[in-house]
């Protein structure tokens, strides 16, 4: 038998199980329970925080033959065929690659069709990837669908669901989970599977994941298969160095040395952000949770020498090269570009450089020299300038004669014959 990944395994079957999630559980519950389940339900979070998994939980429990305080017993045969994938009563779409018009109307005409159990359930993956069309024709059904169907909607983006079709449903958001309840949660099935883990493993892993339980379970996979937490890559400790010492061609080689390794370049710069991330906090006084000891003593190598300016300005620039690379056809050259700014801020013309290059040039000037020192050293004396020619006073305004004074003579002189 093949094996079959953590997050699949352990996937809850009951509402009770999803964690994390309590608004949700209880209201999906509170809803079955006192039979008030809407006919649409718009449930939207994070990729791996259970939608889809509370949208199943959902159908199971609307088709059970014998639940019990808004949960399926798990036994039924409808149960066993909706957690099998094999049942008619669920029926699941994904938007993302079924979004024309025809995808849409083909669901739909099968609609006021019976069904084996009491309710059909619609499940719409990603519905925010429907095309216009696609749009216009759910929204008729969705306002007003037969007595035995009810709609289960799931997106990672929300806001791109039209509002037409968001008013139609009852909105439920799912939140990314704790860190201490992700913890947890890896301890019980670390112990169920028979997996040797540590506090290390745990912390890395409940990292790696972000809040999303399918990628915390997906990473856990990958470190029992590599035999343990690896240790951090020397690029990112090179790269710190780098900034801290201003040396473009530590960063160049670092990044070369990485490409060698096989590192893509968008997960060089993803590891770099991570560690400085973590500088940054311990510089702020709020050290991050669940860290190896490796990454603290990374941390506190740079936490000195790197200033806040210094740190933040690292960030914007490294996550902004990050984005560009999604469209880059060399996003190493990308990658080497931002590094080369942040180490030579002398080629960035940004204003940010140009704080940087200030910042540089204040601690690097000289200290002013003491007084008595000052007040010791002789004043040079200049050479003695070329003597100037004295210039003439200004002349003295005549004085003005009256007018009854006499004209002065006129000069004779005779006519040219």
């Amino acid at each position: 038998m093949a094996y079959q990944s953590l997050y699949r395994r352990y996937r809850p079957q009951k509402f009770s199980d999803i964690r994390g999630q309590e608004h949700v559980v209880k209201a999906l519950r509170n809803a079955v329970r006192d039979d008030r389940v809407g006919h649409a339900y718009l449930l939207s979070g994070p990729r791996g925080t259970g939608k889809t998994t509370a949208a199943r939980i959902l159908a199971k429990v609307l088709n059970c033959q014998n639940p019990a305080d808004g949960e399926p017993c798990g036994v039924c045969d409808s149960c066993v065929s909706i957690e099998g994938g094999t049942s008619f009563d669920l029926h699941e779409l994904d938007a993302a690659s079924n979004n024309k018009v025809d995808d849409i109307r083909d669901l739909l005409s099968k609609v006021a069709l019976g069904t084996p159990g009491r309710t059909k359930v619609y499940l719409l993956d990603e519905v925010h990837m429907l095309t216009a069309g696609a749009e216009n024709a759910l929204l008729k059904t969705l306002e007003e669908p037969p007595d035995h169907v009810v709609f289960v909607l799931a997106t990672t983006e929300p806001h791109k669901v039209v509002p037409t079709i968001r008013s139609r449903t009852q909105q439920l958001e799912l939140t990314l989970i704790a860190a201490d309840q992700m913890a947890e949660l890896v301890r019980e099935i670390g112990t169920d599977a028979g997996l040797d883990i540590n506090d290390e493993i745990v912390g890395h892993v409940v990292k790696v994941g972000g809040g999303s339980a399918r990628d915390t379970l997906s990473a856990l996979d990958q470190v029992v298969a590599a035999g343990g937490v690896g240790d951090i890559d020397s690029s990112t400790a090179d790269l710190l160095e780098s900034i801290a010492a201003s040396d473009p061609a530590m960063a160049i080689a670092a990044i070369e040395a990485a490409g060698e390794r096989g590192a893509d370049p968008r997960r060089i710069g993803e590891r770099f952000i991570d560690a400085l991330r973590t500088v940054f906090l311990l510089k702020m006084g709020s050290p991050p949770s669940r860290l190896s000891e490796p990454e603290i003593e990374l941390a506190k190598r740079f936490v000195d020498r790197l200033t806040p300016a210094a740190i933040t300005r690292s960030l914007e620039t490294v996550g902004r090269a990050l984005v560009d690379m999604r469209q880059a056809p060399d996003p190493r050259i990308d990658l080497e570009v931002a590094f080369v700014r942040l180490t030579n801020p002398a080629v960035d013309s940004s204003h940010a450089a140009l704080v940087a290059r200030i910042e540089a040039l204040e601690a690097g000037a000289p200290s002013p020299a003491p007084a008595a020192a000052v007040a010791a050293t002789p004043t040079p004396v200049a050479p003695p300038a070329a003597e100037a020619t004295a210039a003439p006073p200004p002349a003295t305004p005549a004085p003005v004669e009256s007018s009854d004074s006499s004209s002065p003579p006129l000069p004779t002189g005779g006519r040219p014959a």
